[in-house]
């Protein structure tokens, strides 16, 4: 069996303007994956339909299935749970975007 590489793997939320909506993502390139949310004309998909561009929290892996279990996680996870970790990270919710 091949082993898995090590890279740079990371598990983000987006919010919208209001901070009202969250979206829970993994990326190998988290620069270049806010760009194309905030650039994506995809009328069906959620980041365009709920304007969830605004990065408020992200974590770092070096395996893939580790990223990937941990967003399946969060994902299960009720909105009160979510915004907990969210403030221990980034208490003001301040958009990071311009920090990667």
């Amino acid at each position: 069996m091949k082993p898995i590489g090590t890279h740079n793997y990371h598990l983000y939320i987006l919010t919208n303007k209001n901070k009202t909506v969250l979206y829970i993502g993994v990326t190998n390139n988290l620069k270049t994956r806010l760009f194309q949310h905030s650039n994506n004309n995809n009328k069906s998909a959620f980041s365009y339909r709920y304007k969830t561009y605004y990065l408020i929290y992200f974590e770092q892996f070096q395996n893939i299935e580790h990223a990937i279990a941990r967003e399946k996680q969060l994902k299960k996870w009720s909105r009160k749970k979510k915004e907990f970790i969210i403030n221990q990270f980034n208490p003001d919710w301040n958009f990071l975007n311009n920090e990667i």
